[in-house]
């Protein structure tokens, strides 16, 4: 069978990436069209150039400006979302409830509203369409050498988790999911986090904190702690750290290889096949290597060079033809998502919060609201700051 996709939200000019847009559609493209078993074969995003661009960058003839028109018009099996997280919710229930598909493959993070989130995979699974988030990073090699590894006993029993990024949710939302993984989906039962709210921290239009501190228990008895700054110090040297019983494991510390494993005095690098969290290209080291190799008379150098994104896309298929759960499927996005939303109401309410929350709303924009309502009240109330000139010596 082939799959016919669609990809919603083509996004601008792909060199221009910032935090008002990345195009993740010319990242999810390639891999659809390195499979055999999918067409690409519409697309649609609501600036008619941005559309259009994209469609004659990969050849497409249906190209539209809504996603209703194209689910109603182009046939297809499959649809990746790359909107802005805030209309994730929207589309992703839309695409369940109006078209006949088999899979959607949806950006991360989940969605800005926690109630949305829910719905998302509420409405996919009601519509029996396999939703999957672009949590790539758990399709990493480090990541699945570092759960061998746990899994083997290496470290003996895991008792905690610790990381940092720059912010819980943009980026932490990668990390949140590895947690999962690596506790095995155990249930998370309570959270209880600081953070330092700014209205204007915006990424791809959703609410950011500008830094936080976090921690959080699973029902197995492990601990999480989390660390994020924007522009500043985190208080862990690590992308994620995984500490056990009988020694550590780090994933992407900030001086060091990808992957590395201590259970005496000494760290022991670990072979990803040159691969960091970040990306699937040789390392500087192997690209010195490769580069001298390429050379040698009778050598050639050969390295797969599919990327995360790409190998996320070859997993949701694969799994859409086998009737199996994806690894990183809504259901388990939503899991590690949820404490991200459980943190932001921690920090709102100012004491712990149980799991699972009852929220449906975004505590971080609920917390700048009340936050700068209430610093506006006190400039209000205490009146105008008088500047005066300093005395002359």
């Amino acid at each position: 069978m082939t799959y016919r996709v669609a990809i919603i939200g083509t996004g601008a000019d792909p060199d221009e990436r910032d935090r008002d847009g990345y195009a993740m559609a010319y990242r999810h493209a390639p891999g659809y069209e390195r499979l055999d078993e999918c067409e690409l074969v519409a697309c649609a995003d609501i600036v008619p150039e941005n559309a259009e661009a994209f469609a004659e960058n990969f050849g497409l003839d249906q190209v539209y400006t809504d996603h209703e028109t194209l689910l109603d018009e182009a046939d297809v099996d499959i649809v990746s979302v790359c909107v802005p997280p805030s209309v994730h919710a929207e589309i992703v229930v839309d695409c369940a409830e109006m078209g006949d598909l088999g899979a959607i493959h949806c950006e991360k993070p989940m969605a800005t509203q926690w109630g949305d989130c829910k719905a998302m995979v509420a409405a996919c699974e009601r519509n029996d369409v396999q939703l999957t988030i672009d949590h790539q990073r758990r399709l990493s090699e480090p990541v699945r050498a570092a759960k061998r590894l746990l899994d083997d006993g290496k470290i003996g029993d895991l008792e905690r988790l610790e990381w940092s990024e720059v912010n819980l949710f943009d980026a932490g939302t990668h990390l949140f999911d590895l947690c999962e993984l690596f506790t095995d989906e155990a249930t998370p039962e309570w959270a209880l986090a600081g953070v330092e709210p700014d209205p204007e921290n915006r990424w791809f239009g959703a609410l950011n904190e500008r830094r936080a501190v976090a921690h959080w228990e699973y029902s197995d008895g492990t601990q999480g702690f989390a660390s994020t700054a924007e522009g500043g110090e985190t208080l862990v040297d690590a992308y994620l750290r995984l500490v056990g019983t009988d020694g550590c494991i780090e994933i992407q510390p900030d001086s060091g290889p990808p992957l590395r494993v201590r259970t005496t005095g000494k760290w022991e690098s670990v072979d990803t096949n040159g691969e960091s969290v970040y990306t699937t290209g040789p390392t500087r080291m192997q690209a010195v290597t490769d580069k001298i190799t390429s050379v040698l008379p009778g050598v050639s150098v050969d390295r797969d060079q599919i990327n995360h994104y790409e190998r996320a896309i070859e997993h949701v298929v694969d799994s859409l033809q086998a009737g199996t759960e994806p690894a990183i499927s809504g259901q388990r996005a939503l899991r590690g998502t949820e404490l991200v939303f459980a943190c932001w109401e921690s920090a709102r309410r100012q004491h712990p919060i149980s799991l699972p929350i009852r929220i449906t709303d975004n505590p971080l924009e609920a917390l700048c609201a009340e936050h700068y309502e209430s610093v506006s009240k006190t400039a209000a109330e205490n009146g105008p700051t008088v500047q005066t000139k300093p005395k002359t010596q």
